[in-house]
């Protein structure tokens, strides 16, 4: 871009916020995106804050400046930086009551970065304070300064590195003293002016969340003594209600983190103690919001403590913090399920901790609590009393949260004692249906839980629920419908029961309203667990797939119900499976075949019924589950249907070959087939060998890649395939390569670079001497390199497999030397390129994979893995663009010693990550 005037850049701004013409604003929006990135911007927007314009020229100059210095700051050379911090305090300086906050703000920002990025600006803080701090105009904007800097230490924009950022949060720990007096100050002369107060404590918290404060030392701080004061007082607005909380909150994470006890701790602990009251006066007043804030921090205080609770509760009297549990059980029975759900992740953090602990004396001092728990959340569980169907919208998102925290609880108080709890529920006399279907819920979730052999009381539920009478309530028989399903290891234990049963679900399978829905999910579970006793109903469950249209099911549902039976069919006599895998194929294969001949009159019955990806996933949940044990040299009894239901898919692939969606289908279908009848499959590999590549050549979908590999996978073993497959990743090359190097190419089809690595991978396990030999190992292994940096987590594991799989091939005599070959040519390029890809690239939890290559090459040689890494670590900047050194010379040294020296994948993982931090 040219350089602009600042007359053009208002023009454009003018036009952005005030042209009413569509068109033109567009057009402005994307020139002044363009002037944004520009070099020129910065000397413009600078300009434009000086001229004070408008409105929208100065909010769009701070914003600018603020985006600059953010992600742009390596522009400016050095000795530009004291001259953009007078600027921009120049501009601070300028603020008044009256200055829009969206300017301070943007302002505050750009000034807070360039704190954090400039590493000659010695003591920022001490130096805002010094030069503000008298000003009474500058108190909201120095208040906003003060909470940035400390909330901009971590942010991934400016990437300080670890080495600037301890220097940072060491001066602000130095300076913390002087805040802290500063805020106190502001807070005694604010005039009862609440925003000001709300910042204060926002700026007071920002400084607790970074560790700053000396614990001890703020014990008394009258900042934390008001807090405690907003959230006694019923009269508190919102805003400062929730800045206190979060003030409070702050404190207690960082108590944990740091494990500090001694007075601070007892202080809160008891002050937070006699907030009960607030919180039962907020409930009164049915103040949702304070309600809430209330049981957040009673919540924090439970996990704070949680460790040494659980840890110093292990003799016969509990630890005294336990009594924090009654603060939070009070919480979970608000009338409102959204206070309870706050608590949900303690106490899923509470369970793991007595799971870990496995002690029967421990659990038993928290067995009260989750009792009381669980009979809180039967409460909440309970629908409305005027609902005439099932629970919806977001009620049944909560009762899927509850299903999952009393299962992940249940084991303290047991499944049979929650059970039996909920059954004598069931048998109260004068019982409301809305509190039956909500013990039944409660039930349904720890059903899977219960001993087969337990006679005393599922007996009496499961004959409870075949004989509901017809008027009950539909939620209840929903309910009751899918315990059956949770209650198949049971069932499987007692056979007796399982024709009445079956016959309750085959008659609500005819149902509507979600029943027929339910009773499909629970014949699921039952043709999974009970496997040996369905082959005698086999019949009947044929017959329910030749009405499955029929069925009001969700199409998830009958794809699952399809999964169940295909399973019995597997355990088929072969002279039996084959005929009915014939058959229940043929359902959906019929259907498929009309669709791709274009003729689709009567599919369209009911919704979905002409889309191919309808019966296509029927079919691939078929072959995916009808699984017979076949000895070698049997013929596998799926093989005649798979092979004779091809040319339906060919001709599928070929009529679909424009839509990736229905293309990704049908090569799941068929990779299903396939792994399913394994070389048996040899009739279909030829046609479809070269199918695919003529549709791949035309219509580069990354699924037939995929497809490749499950036949690479299969085949390449097989004499007289391995050349043939060679021949197709030879011509996957081309087009592939071709997509992968446009602009943005690796970045825009990452599905494209995971399936053709994986591809790439499955060659060298199957056949590693023909690939090795191959001439198409040096491209591949050059895109490999560039595609390193790809920050994206399925398609970098594959290229870090293929690379790991090509090291790891020097165990035979024959293959060592060619890794070897190839560990000469490209080491040094792919150790610079997965370093580089460490540093500014991956992200944390992706190095792991990246370490495994590390440990590959180290297998090879230690000696050429240090040189590698060497000059790897010397290419990288040794300063970052605020002029702070971003890595030491001992620091380099450190991380070759930790890499080569490393024992394990996990400590070569650490040390990547580690290195990393200095540049982030």
């Amino acid at each position: 871009m040219e350089q602009p005037t600042a007359e053009a850049v208002l023009q454009g701004v003018f036009t952005l916020y005030n042209d009413p013409n569509n068109v033109e604003k567009e057009k402005a929006s994307k020139w002044l995106e363009e002037f944004q990135k520009s070099i020129h911007s910065w000397k413009i927007a600078d300009e434009l804050l000086r001229q004070k314009h408008d409105l929208n020229s100065c909010t769009f100059a701070a914003q600018t400046m603020r985006n600059k210095i953010q992600n742009s700051f390596h522009e400016l050379p050095e000795t530009a930086h004291e001259s953009l911090r007078q600027s921009l305090l120049e501009h601070l300086s300028h603020i008044t009551i009256e200055t829009q906050s969206v300017i301070v703000t943007q302002l505050s920002l750009a000034l807070a970065d360039l704190a954090l990025l400039m590493s000659s600006w010695q003591k920022p803080v001490a130096t805002l304070l010094q030069r503000f701090s008298s000003n009474a105009n500058m108190m909201y904007a120095l208040i906003e300064l003060l909470t940035l800097i400390p909330e901009e230490v971590n942010s991934r924009h400016l990437r300080l590195g670890a080495n600037r950022r301890k220097e940072i949060l060491l001066d602000l720990e130095a300076d913390s003293t002087l805040v802290a007096e500063y805020l106190t100050v502001c807070l005694v002369n604010g005039n009862e002016n609440e925003l000001l107060r709300s910042k204060i404590l926002k700026c007071f918290t920002s400084w607790v969340q970074i560790n700053a404060f000396k614990l001890p030392e703020i014990s008394d701080n009258m900042i934390i003594v008001y807090s405690f004061q907003l959230l006694s007082s019923g009269t508190t607005s919102p805003d400062l209600h929730e800045a206190a909380t979060d003030c409070l909150c702050s404190l207690l994470h960082c108590m944990e983190l740091n494990n500090s006890r001694g007075g601070l701790d007892d202080k809160l602990f008891g002050s937070i103690m006699c907030l009960e009251e607030a919180y039962n006066m907020s409930v009164a007043q049915e103040d949702l919001d304070k309600s809430m804030n209330l049981c957040r921090l009673f919540t924090v205080l439970v996990e704070s403590n949680l460790t040494r609770m659980v840890a110093l509760s292990d003799g016969e009297t509990p630890h005294y913090s336990v009594k924090s549990l009654d603060l939070v059980l009070n919480c979970v029975g608000h009338y409102d399920y959204e206070v309870a759900e706050i608590t949900f992740n303690m106490w899923y953090r509470l369970s793991e901790e007595l799971y870990q602990g496995n002690n029967y004396q421990l659990t038993s001092h928290f067995k009260p609590y989750v009792e009381r728990l669980i009979a809180a959340l039967y409460k909440h569980s309970q629908l409305d009393p005027d609902l005439d169907g099932l629970a919806s919208g977001s009620f049944n998102d909560f009762r899927f949260k509850v299903s999952e925290i009393v299962k992940d609880v249940i084991f303290i108080v047991s499944s049979i004692s929650c059970f039996k709890q909920m059954f004598i529920i069931l048998q109260s006399p004068n019982v409301s249906w809305e509190s039956s279907e909500a013990a039944l819920f409660i039930m349904q979730n720890v059903a899977r839980n219960i001993l087969p052999e337990e006679s005393e009381v599922v007996p009496k539920v499961v004959e409870a629920i075949l004989n509901l009478p017809e008027n009950c309530h539909i939620a209840i028989r929903y309910t009751s419908i899918s315990i059956l399903g949770e209650l198949c290891d049971w069932i499987d234990s007692n056979p007796e029961t399982l024709q009445p049963v079956l016959n309750f679900l085959l008659f609500a399978l005819q149902q509507k309203n979600g029943l027929a829905t339910a009773a499909a999910n629970s014949l699921q579970s039952i043709c999974s667990t009970c496997k040996k006793h369905m082959l005698g109903h086999i019949s009947g469950l044929m017959e329910i797939a030749r009405c499955l249209d029929g069925f009001d099911i969700q199409t998830e549902s009958a794809i699952g119900l399809l999964k169940g039976i295909s399973i019995i069919i597997g355990r088929l006599p072969a002279a039996q499976l084959t005929p009915a895998m014939q058959e229940l194929c043929s359902f959906q294969v019929e259907a498929l075949s009309r669709l791709t001949n274009g003729d689709d009159d009567g599919l369209d019955g009911k919704k979905g019924r002409s889309d191919p990806a309808f019966w296509l996933d029927r079919l691939a949940s078929i072959y995916r589950h009808v699984s017979p044990t076949v000895r070698n040299n049997e013929v596998n009894p799926c093989a005649f249907v798979i092979v004779n239901n091809w040319n339906v898919l060919s001709r599928a692939l070929e009529r679909y070959k424009n839509d990736s969606k229905i293309m990704e289908r049908i090569v799941r279908c068929i990779r299903y087939a396939i792994r399913c009848i394994g070389k048996q499959a040899m009739p279909i590999l030829e046609p479809l060998v070269k199918q695919i590549i003529t549709i791949y050549s035309g219509h580069n979908h990354s699924c037939l890649l995929y497809l490749g590999s499950i036949l690479v996978d299969e085949f390449a073993y097989e004499e007289g395939c391995t050349q043939g497959l060679l021949n197709m990743l030879q011509a996957f090359i081309e087009p592939t390569f071709g997509v992968l190097q446009m602009e943005n190419g690796l970045k825009n089809h990452p599905d494209m670079v995971d399936d053709f690595f994986r591809l790439a991978t499955r060659f060298i396990q199957r056949a590693p001497l023909q690939f090795l030999q191959s001439p198409l190992v040096t491209p591949i292994i050059q895109c490999g390199l560039l595609a390193c940096t790809l920050d994206h987590r399925e398609a970098n594991i594959s290229v870090m497999r293929f690379f790991c799989s090509l090291l790891r091939h020097d165990r035979a005599n024959d293959l060592e030397p060619m890794v070897q070959s190839i560990l000469a040519s490209h080491g040094e390029a792919l150790i610079m390129n997965l370093l580089y890809a460490s540093v500014f690239c991956l992200h944390s939890n992706m190095l792991s994979d990246v370490a495994e290559v590390f440990v590959e090459i180290k297998q090879h040689s230690p000696l050429q893995l240090e040189e590698y890494v060497k000059k790897a670590v010397d290419s990288l900047p040794k300063k970052n663009s605020g002029g702070s050194v971003t890595v030491t010379h001992e620091q380099m040294v450190q991380f070759v010693s930790n890499v080569v020296n490393s024992q394990t994948p996990r400590a070569t993982t650490q040390a990547l990550q580690d290195f990393a931090r200095l540049y982030r």
